[in-house]
């Protein structure tokens, strides 16, 4: 009996997952949510996965960001580290800050990177 629940709650949670058209596992946040709803998130730690594009660096101001993109969306991350290789698939937690919020309304959303697991 236990081994066909256990089934039944894995089914469950595959069929879940392949309705929602993204492919982010279990315990990421998709891009979009960050994207669409920056208050929700704002002062919280969250894991993001996705593939690198645009690193740019400017070293006058000692800049460094990069975009974070999976199946759901774009995102620009500011960094402290070496900027990731382009086009790699990487693991990162980040603490999403807004500099206000106003009538539930994010304004000025960065999202900094805490760690990278490659």
């Amino acid at each position: 009996m236990k081994t066909t629940q256990t089934l039944f709650i894995g089914l469950v949670c595959f069929f879940s997952f392949a309705q929602t058209g993204f492919t982010v596992p279990p315990g990421f946040t998709p891009v979009q949510e960050v994207t669409t709803s920056p208050a929700h998130f704002d002062d919280k730690e969250i894991i993001l996965r996705g593939t690198t594009k645009n690193p740019t660096h400017i070293p006058v101001i000692e800049l460094k960001a990069y975009v974070l993109k999976d199946e759901s969306g774009e995102i620009t991350i500011l960094t402290s580290n070496a900027l990731p290789p382009l086009d790699v698939e990487i693991t990162v937690r980040v603490r999403v800050e807004n500099l206000a919020i106003i009538q539930g309304e994010a304004i000025g959303t960065t999202v900094i990177e805490l760690k990278r697991y490659e």
